[in-house]
This record gives C-alpha cells, structure tokens and sequence, in this order.
C-alpha cells in the first residue's frame, strides 16, 4: 500500500478510535466530573512537566471549554486509564502525531512529554524512525527535527548514542 492510500486510511480511522476510546472510558469509569478533572490535571501535569495552566490559558479567550475537555476527556478518562502505562502512552502519542504530520506543536509538546513519563531519547527516535514505513518518509524526517528541537530545549546530550 502506498503512502498515498494510507494517509486517508490513518484520517478516517483517528476520528473512529477517539470514539471508541471515548465509549469505552466512559463504560469502564463511571467517575463524577470531579474526579475525572483531578486525574487529567494530575496526568497532564506529569506530561507536560508543570505546564497544565499554560495551556489553559491559552484557550482561555477563545475557547476555555477545550481546555475542560483536553483536561477531563482526554486525561481524566483516556490518557489515565490504568491498562497502559504513561510512557507507553506518550510512545503511542509521539507515534500518531508524527504520523498525522500537521500537528507539529503537539508533537514537541508530547516528546517532552514522552521524556517527562521516563522515556529516553532513543526510544522517541525510534519510534518516529518507525513511522517512517507507514506514514512515510517526510513525516518522519519532521519528526525527528521535533525531537532535535525538544532534545536541544531539555539538555539531552547530541548525538544520540
């Protein structure tokens, strides 16, 4: 399969996970609003290595209640679950958005991320190197130029060994 006929598949299918996730977070964890927003607080905390309120303030005018749902949803009910842990998650999420390839700032955001859950530098180059054979070789090479930038940010020693 071409790289061209994958793209579409990777589009429709990203929207049809997001509801299953979101079907099965809400079936497995009856949880009140408040515990919800106490767990993705505490998980994006971690994440994002303190920088929960910037990101919500960056919403704030525009559009707070996608910081509410970026908080609750996606870390209270998805990011949480107990079933995988943290830096498999942000090995899975610096999978996808280096496959999307549109999301740049995101991927930055979660390669930090992924070295904030515990994951070395080479794990996340290998990861996006990966994604190489399925969302192609421009995505990848965007990829690791993300993670060149996050690694120079955070003090990680160049070159990888």
């Amino acid at each position: 399969m071409s790289g061209r006929q994958t793209m579409p598949r990777i589009r429709t299918l990203c929207p049809l996970l997001l509801a299953l996730l979101a079907v099965g977070a809400r079936a497995a964890d009856p949880a009140p609003a408040v515990d919800r927003q106490a767990r993705g607080l505490a998980t994006l905390e971690t994440i994002t290595g303190g920088g929960t309120q910037q990101l919500r303030d960056s919403l704030a005018d525009v559009a707070p209640e996608l910081g509410d749902w970026i908080v609750d949803f996606a870390y209270g009910d998805v990011v949480s679950r107990p079933q995988l842990d943290l830096r498999t998650r942000e090995l899975a999420t610096v999978a996808a958005l280096t496959a999307l390839g549109t999301a740049g700032p995101q991927l930055r955001s979660h390669i930090k991320g992924a070295l904030n859950a515990g994951c070395t530098p080479r794990e996340i180059v290998e990861v996006i190197l990966q994604m190489s054979v399925y969302a192609g070789f421009p995505a990848a090479l965007n990829g690791v130029a993300a993670a060149r930038e996050v690694f120079i940010a955070q003090g990680v020693e160049l070159p990888l060994r």
